[in-house]
């Protein structure tokens, strides 16, 4: 494990574990804590051997968004104000297009930062009874790293308008029901919930997890006639690739596959 003072890297097997590390304060970002996410991703994303990442807080909280002592103190009224926001984005968005696909575990509060951070990842998975929500709106603030655009691909543009303009909180349960996230659990059940996700996730193709996610991420980006060259392309590679062939050998003699990454 490595370790700072504002996040933890565990690699465990082909898992790269990500804990925000600020428990005094439910692991609110600073710009020291971004800094270091950012080197992380790339870290984890430079590995090979590395096939998933699970972002996730310290003493079962998420993030509760921007310190709000730092925001006020070196941002709020200053010349330097839009900086947190490019700050914030920037690193939302390597963590949303690096290759290694994410998944967030949400537990107790998951608002403002910290819940751009969790729709900047690939899935979510949440206890029960998380608390999660935009929740700028409440402090008279404008997320900078994600509403408009990612959330509206996910859930639609009238859902996105009651979270972003009521400031709502919803529970695991409802975010599931929400389309925001891909499933709940009790909490005592949740580490068992996020294992069996993250499996169906390492015994995969490398290479087609890049390849796909890469495509995926473009398919409501691009007009059709665009997204099917873009496919076509995409389907010449998967045939070319030594994954690909593996793929098919293994299903023709009954075997695992042994995917190499390319």
């Amino acid at each position: 494990m490595v370790q700072t003072d504002h996040v933890l890297l565990e690699k465990d097997g082909p898992v790269a574990r990500v804990w925000l590390n600020r428990p005094h304060v439910k692991n609110a970002v600073t710009v020291e804590l971004l800094h270091r996410l950012d080197e992380i991703i790339k870290e984890v994303d430079a590995d090979p051997d590395l096939r998933v990442l699970v972002l996730r807080g310290v003493q079962n909280q998420f993030c509760s968004g921007f310190d709000l002592n730092e925001l006020l103190g070196d941002f709020v009224g200053t010349t330097n104000a839009m900086d947190v926001g490019v700050l914030s984005a920037q690193v939302c968005d390597r963590l949303y297009s690096m290759n290694t696909p994410s998944v967030a575990v949400l537990e107790g509060f998951v608002t403002a930062g910290g819940f751009e951070l969790m729709i900047s990842c690939d899935f979510a998975i949440a206890a029960d009874d998380a608390k999660i929500g935009d929740f700028h709106i409440r402090r008279a603030l404008f997320g900078g790293a994600g509403p408009i655009y990612r959330l509206p691909r996910m859930i639609g543009l009238r859902k996105t308008k009651e979270l972003m303009l009521t400031g709502k909180l919803l529970s695991g349960k409802e975010a599931k029901d929400f389309d925001l996230i891909n499933d709940s659990a009790p909490a005592d059940k949740l580490d068992e919930c996020v294992e069996e996700f993250i499996g169906q996730l390492t015994d995969k193709s490398p290479f087609m997890m890049k390849l796909t996610k890469m495509a995926v991420n473009q398919g409501l980006d691009a007009d059709i006639k665009s997204l099917m060259i873009m496919e076509h392309f995409a389907v010449g590679n998967s045939l070319q690739s030594a994954d690909g062939k593996e793929g098919v050998q293994a299903f023709l003699e009954k075997r695992e596959p042994k995917w190499v990454g390319r």
